[in-house]
């Protein structure tokens, strides 16, 4: 099976949820697992939050949400044109935050890596980042 997808939508709170459900309603086809739908709205509920967060810190941009099916492969690209991150290395360690007064936990790259196959962060100062993921989904009996 393929099949692919983009959606634009402004770096509002309300927005992390809307990209879960789509992300969800993309891959059903698959008929993927419990757990491996969990693993992917929850990679993609940390990775718009992000940019929600930390790309867009004191405005409303845009985030593009793209992802294609190839076989049991999902590929995700969660992008925005917001702020950048100085040291993607540093920003992906376990507890590393900029926003430690808003109980940031710093948490959010690790938790996408754990849930992924494969994560790729890349990012320019003013120019944005874009986290590129990857999960199979296992075959599960009809």
């Amino acid at each position: 099976m393929k099949n692919k997808m983009t959606i634009k939508f402004d770096s509002i709170s309300q927005n992390e949820s809307f990209a879960r459900n789509v992300i969800a309603s993309f891959i059903l086809p698959l008929n993927p697992s419990v757990s491996d739908l969990s693993d992917v709205k929850t990679a993609v509920s940390e990775a718009v939050t992000n940019s929600i967060v930390h790309g867009y810190p004191d405005s409303v941009g845009e985030v593009v949400m793209t992802a294609e099916i190839s076989g049991n492969d999902v590929h995700i690209t969660i992008a925005d044109s917001g702020i950048g991150i100085d040291d993607v290395e540093k920003a992906c360690e376990p507890f590393f935050t900029t926003k430690p007064d808003d109980e940031r936990s710093g948490m959010g790259f690790t938790i996408i890596k754990t849930f992924m196959d494969e994560v790729k962060v890349v990012s320019k100062i003013n120019c944005g980042t874009k986290i590129e993921m990857m999960k199979t989904i296992s075959k599960q009996a009809v």
